[in-house]
């Protein structure tokens, strides 16, 4: 006999719904707005969109945001992966110990990661900039690449490497013929997802960025404290339906395939 769930739940997750999605919509309304006022609708207009590109500020923003992004989701994917497959056939209490390790970026404050990197550079007499940005994501994103990829190995249909290893495939055969096919979709989830999380952070970056290297998130922050433009509202539109879009890429790339289960891409 199946469960009724009760009315209210239904209205308590509408209210939720419209609580969280209700400000991000009124952002991307606005952004078109063709009055510079957030106050009042002017009108429709692509004019902010147009003028952002023409902004050398947001261009030289856009190419930091970039290359940090890149640059950090190379290395942390390797990285992550490399971490992923080692611990894999550990002992349960070594393995238990060395995730925990692992999840320790995504579990604390980011606040707490920010300023404790800048000790650690200050202590090291690292000059701030780009490549204390790059080094602080891939920091971070090492963990959710580790995440991906360790659900993506729990996964794997047990014996797929012992039978190729029977019929002779060596060592490297046996990574490269079974075990990259397998967690490919995993690797490429996780690549994803830290090219994401390292576009848009910003409290890391803030942290550990020069004068010289500032972030779109970053340069957001910055025009904020002076009042909210259209061409603001317009640069976030972008960043959300970008973000939005790279999630649900990485959602569906992990549950390619036939017969295999859905796994979430977030470790929480």
């Amino acid at each position: 006999m199946k469960s009724k769930n009760h009315p209210l739940l239904g209205i308590h997750s509408l209210l939720m719904m419209i609580f969280i999605y209700i400000p991000i919509i009124i952002i991307i309304v606005y952004s078109f707005n063709s009055s510079r006022l957030a106050s009042s609708w002017s009108g429709f207009t692509f004019d902010w969109y147009i003028s952002l590109f023409e902004n050398s500020y947001v261009m030289e923003a856009l190419t930091n945001t970039l290359i940090v992004a890149v640059v950090s989701t190379l290395v942390s994917t390797l990285l992550g992966t490399l971490s992923a497959l080692s611990i894999r056939k550990a002992r349960k209490k070594i393995k238990a110990g060395m995730g925990g390790l692992i999840y320790l970026p995504i579990i604390i404050p980011d606040i707490i990661m920010g300023l404790s990197l800048l000790m650690l550079f200050t202590q090291f007499h690292i000059p701030l900039g780009r490549l204390t940005i790059i080094i602080a994501h891939i920091t971070f994103s090492i963990s959710y690449v580790h995440v991906v990829v360790s659900t993506r190995l729990t996964g794997m249909k047990d014996g797929l490497e012992e039978a190729a290893q029977d019929l002779g495939a060596g060592a490297w055969q046996t990574f490269r013929l079974v075990t990259m096919p397998q967690i490919l979709p995993g690797i490429i989830s996780g690549a994803i997802i830290a090219f994401t999380m390292s576009l848009d952070d910003f409290m890391v970056s803030f942290f550990v960025s020069g004068p010289n290297s500032t972030t779109l998130p970053i340069y957001i922050y910055g025009q904020v404290k002076r009042g909210i433009s259209p061409e603001i509202n317009a640069l976030c539109t972008i960043l959300i339906i970008v973000s939005v879009t790279l999630i649900f890429l990485a959602q569906f790339i992990l549950n390619k395939g036939k017969g295999q289960k859905k796994q979430s891409v977030l470790p929480f």
